[in-house]
């Protein structure tokens, strides 16, 4: 195996933006990070709302909600090779 070519392997610290702080190790010296297992609706049973900063799970929601995925499929053409 050749020497020097794997990066360093250190205690690193995990910063989250609702606060939470752990250590663990990596690659980098720090990690900087959005959400955690601490602040995410799925961990925290879905009580909270859903993070959403964009809007993007209300503009689904509202183009495609509704009867949208409850409907049967459409057939598709069967397609013929070209000679």
């Amino acid at each position: 195996m050749r020497k020097d070519i794997h990066p360093k392997y250190m205690d690193c610290t995990v910063h989250c933006g609702c606060g939470e702080t752990w250590q663990t190790r990596s690659t980098v010296k720090e990690l900087k990070i959005e959400i955690c297992s601490a602040c995410h609706p799925f961990f925290k049973g879905g009580s909270d709302k859903i993070v959403d900063t964009l809007g993007r799970i209300e503009r689904f929601n509202k183009k495609f909600g509704g009867e949208y995925f409850s409907g049967t499929k459409a057939q598709r053409p069967v397609k013929t090779k070209r000679r």
